[in-house]
């Protein structure tokens, strides 16, 4: 398979696996209704962020829908689109080094964007899929890259959005009608997409002209080019009109006796005077709820920019046409993603949190349908101001309701988050567990190191046993989580700390501090001894 290089590509492939663990850090006075709703709003770069968010949703998320960057090199707006933040910049020259200050946009681009979609893979569901907004300047390397760490065989599709509707006469060469949504699959030969519902124009194709008891239907040609050995016969219309077999090049689809049954059903359409050429009557009750869906998105039926603009003016006031985001997407565009990749209670995840719009039509398409379990989602947003006026305040307003640019009331659509910043990382820079780390942290950090997968989101850890993985039981001895303090606060596995864990009658596996247990008894009981924090992963 082709690959892409790129200066600096040598210092970002495997980067993510070397971002620390953070705790997160709950902010009370931004959260907003019900926070333990299970939608999430977290104010980090969000490198940083997943991987903090990686012990709780690894192989959770149904579907990821990001809208990075478009890497255009315009500077003069609020939500840097040339990766040239100071923060970026900072951390290019942590990461890649001195030659990060030499290198051109787009291999700037690269860099950032190569760890962020490594660390996104690790989110998905094995029946979830992600989705990329961009357009002409990065489309052809992000496919490289996402091919290189999604597998080129996960491809599903590139979708044409039509962000306009009228050309623009200041365009250089083109006006750029539409930007593109690239989509990948965590496993494509499995992935299904959802079918769109039918649109009421569609609907409106099934007609009844004969008055057939079975409903409207609309008709479909009977000939096609594919060679079909029994294809070729005469037909007679009820007018008494004989067709000698179909077109130059064509064939029937179904053989004379297949057609013969599907005309004695009346399931062939001779038009009103019987004298046409046939066509297969496809009945509106006969076919699918929706329909499969297409590549081409129209502003029609998705949204255009201006839309996503005037909807986002309509909820939040900026001081500044500078402060406005120029590329916001329209929450109709989000909503059809929703609507082919998720399915009642699924979790959405948005790394560039932005201006809130994945957050906005999940609550939308929640509250559309209010008997189904709500779908979830998690928005990482670096910038904090962007993150407190912007993607918070947005999300805040639509779900609690606002008044609009027009000062009418609009109904808030339910829903609510938890906010939370980065808080410290579980070790400091010699390894060692920070004071500040409760056992609830480090349980979710020890269970999802040792499985890969997080501990399961209704198992609040309150026992050393943290619970079992394919066989092998899992325990943590931390903070006197067993009050003995004979043991070091039950934190040294001993013959009395043993006594008192919860039986687990496999393999097992125990994170301590210490062990006063002999090889022989260790074997026997089955157990694996892990000491902290030697021997856990610190990224």
């Amino acid at each position: 398979m082709p690959t892409l290089n790129w200066i600096g590509k040598e210092a970002v492939v495997n980067h993510h696996l070397h971002v620390p663990f953070h705790l997160l850090k709950d902010v009370p006075d931004m959260s907003c209704g019900d926070p333990g709703a299970g939608n999430l709003i977290v104010e980090a770069d969000n490198l940083v962020g997943l991987k903090a968010l990686l012990p709780y949703y690894a192989g959770r998320v149904k579907c990821i829908c990001i809208d990075p960057p478009y890497n255009t090199g315009n500077e003069g707006w609020a939500y840097n689109d040339n990766v040239n933040s100071p923060v970026i910049r900072e951390w290019l020259g942590k990461v890649v080094g001195k030659e990060g200050e030499t290198l051109d946009r787009h291999d700037r681009w690269l860099c950032m964007m190569y760890p962020r979609l490594a660390l996104l893979r690790q989110f998905l569901a094995e029946d979830g899929a992600i989705f990329v907004c961009i357009d002409d300047n990065e489309v052809q390397r992000l496919r490289f890259v996402l091919d290189e760490v999604f597998g080129s065989q996960n491809f599903v599709a590139t979708v044409l959005w039509q962000k306009v509707f009228a050309p623009k006469n200041s365009a250089r060469h083109f006006s750029e009608d539409h930007d593109y949504v690239v989509v990948y699959a965590k496993r494509a030969e499995t992935w299904r997409p959802n079918l769109i519902p039918r649109s009421a124009e569609a609907s409106e194709r099934y007609k009844n002209p004969d008055n057939d008891p079975r409903g409207p239907w609309t008709s479909g040609d009977l000939q096609a080019r594919n060679y079909y050995s029994e294809g070729t016969y005469p037909i007679t219309c009820p007018s008494g009109r004989v067709i000698p077999g179909p077109g130059s090049g064509m064939y029937w689809r179904v053989s004379r006796p297949k057609f013969l049954e599907l005309d004695s059903d009346r399931r062939i359409w001779w038009g009103p005077k019987g004298n046409n050429m046939p066509r297969l009557k496809r009945f509106l009750s006969e076919v699918k709820e929706g329909v499969i869906p297409q590549t081409l998105w129209v502003h029609s039926e998705v949204g255009h920019t201006q839309e996503a603009k005037k909807e986002l003016l309509s909820i939040l006031s900026f001081e500044t046409s500078q402060d406005v985001f120029i590329t916001p997407k329209p929450t109709r565009l989000i909503e059809r993603i929703l609507q082919i990749a998720t399915n009642p209670g699924d979790l959405v995840l948005d790394s560039f949190g932005g201006s809130g719009t994945t957050a906005h039509a999940v609550l939308k398409v929640n509250a559309a349908t209010p008997d189904a379990e709500p779908r979830r989602f998690i928005m990482v947003e670096l910038e904090s101001k962007i993150a407190h006026e912007v993607t918070a305040e947005r999300v805040r307003r639509v779900a609690e309701g606002y008044k609009n640019a027009k000062g009418e009331r609009v109904e808030g659509l339910g829903g609510g988050f938890r906010y939370c910043t980065l808080g410290d990382p579980l070790f400091d820079e010699g390894g060692t567990i920070r004071e500040t780390v409760r056992f609830a942290d480090l349980a979710r950090h020890v269970y999802f190191t040792e499985t890969g997968e997080p501990l399961p989101r209704e198992r609040v850890p309150k026992s050393p046993f943290l619970g079992e993985c394919r066989g092998v039981g899992v325990y943590l001895l931390f903070n006197g989580i067993l009050e003995d303090k004979s043991a070091g606060g039950g934190n040294v596995l001993t013959r009395a700390v043993l006594a008192k864990l919860p039986p687990f009658a496999g393999p097992k596996v125990i994170y301590c501090a210490g062990c006063l247990l002999g090889r022989e008894r260790l074997a026997s009981e089955n157990i694996v001894v892990r000491q902290t924090p030697y021997e856990i992963k610190v990224s």
